[in-house]
Parts: C-alpha cells; sequence; structure tokens
C-alpha cells in the first residue's frame, strides 16, 4: 500500500460528528508519551502530520486522519495512564472512546501502543481487557524498539506476549518509528483489512 496523502479531516468529541462515508476506520490506543503521533507519521512517511508533544496528555479529542482521500481513517485518541490529566478529564476521555467503540460498524482493527522498553503497565492491561470486552481485534505495537539491545529484544517480546496474553487472532508487530521498522507490517494488515 502506498500512502499518497494523509490530512487530519475531523477532530471529534461525539458521535454525531464522526465521518459518515462507512470507510474503515483503524483506532490508535495507547499510554501518554507511547509514540502515538511518531507511529502515524512513520505510517503515513509525513514528518509532522501528527504533532508529537514533549508534554504528554495533548490529545483531547478523537483526531480522524483521512488517508489517500477517503480510503480510510487512522483514529487517534487521548492517550492512557498520565496522572498530570485529572480525574473528571480522565472520565471524559474514557466516555468518549467507549461511545466511540459500542457501535462502530467501520472499526476494522485497534492498533494498542505500548512501550517495547518496558513491562505493559496495569494500564495496558486494562485496555487491552476492556478492548477484548467488545470482541475488538487487536495488534500490539511495540514501540520504540530502536532503544532496545539486541539481547533484551526476546526477553521484552516474551514479557509483553505472557503478560497480555493475547487471545487467538491478535498479534503483535515490533516498531520504531526511527528505523521505520514494522511499518510494512502495520501497511500490509491495513491493506488486507481496507481491501475487505
Amino acid at each position: 500500500m502506498v500512502i499518497k496523502e494523509a490530512i487530519l479531516d475531523i477532530m471529534a468529541t461525539r458521535r454525531s460528528q464522526y465521518p459518515a462515508d462507512g470507510k474503515p476506520e483503524f483506532l490508535l490506543v495507547g499510554r501518554s508519551n507511547v509514540g502515538k503521533s511518531s507511529f502515524i507519521n512513520a505510517v503515513v512517511s509525513r514528518k509532522n502530520l501528527a504533532y508529537t508533544s514533549a508534554r504528554p496528555g495533548k490529545t483531547q479529542t478523537l483526531n480522524f486522519y483521512n488517508i489517500n482521500n477517503g480510503q480510510f481513517y487512522l483514529i487517534d485518541v487521548p492517550g492512557y495512564g498520565y496522572a498530570m490529566v485529572d480525574k473528571k478529564t480522565q472520565a471524559k476521555f474514557g466516555m468518549m472512546i467507549e461511545e466511540y467503540l459500542e457501535k462502530r460498524q467501520e472499526l476494522k482493527r485497534v492498533f494498542m501502543l505500548i512501550d517495547f522498553r518496558m513491562k505493559p503497565t496495569e494500564d495496558d492491561i486494562l485496555m487491552y481487557n476492556f478492548l477484548k470486552y467488545y470482541n475488538l481485534p487487536v495488534t500490539v505495537i511495540a514501540t520504540k524498539a530502536d532503544k532496545v539491545s539486541g539481547s533484551k529484544k526476546e526477553k521484552n517480546l516474551k514479557e509483553i506476549l505472557t503478560t497480555l496474553d493475547l487471545v487467538v487472532g491478535d498479534d503483535l508487530v515490533v516498531f520504531s518509528s526511527v528505523t521505520k521498522l514494522g511499518v510494512k507490517d502495520v501497511l500490509k494488515k491495513i491493506e488486507d483489512l481496507v481491501g475487505q
């Protein structure tokens, strides 16, 4: 799949604002500062389509990125597990994401980003279980792989798979926005699902 065009199309806070064109959608979830913006930029081959921020917790809406003039959407949602966002705002984010997940027929797959350098957090486990509650297919994206030395890769991989205990049909892609490791795998996954 070749990405020729990518724009931030819609910033939504409720269902009535979602795109109504019925195109396939791919949701990105992950802790604040796990590298969602870098993931988007790497996948669509743009330097700063999604803005990476030094201040985690910056995304406060569901951001629909329109790819290849409506071929599909990548959707970035507020990150979880960021202590500086107050409880009321966190609850609002949770409701916003839940409203999207409940009845969104267009959603083809969730890309759940976790930091390859560390064991999945309690928040990561909760998020994975939350997605499974809705029976959603998940690809775990282990980001920042360029920062993990060769000897640790196998150990970290095993730790992630053991901790999250992926169900049949879910999978994992080791990813780096710096070296572009895993970008082709993600695009192939999207291409297979967009074609259906």
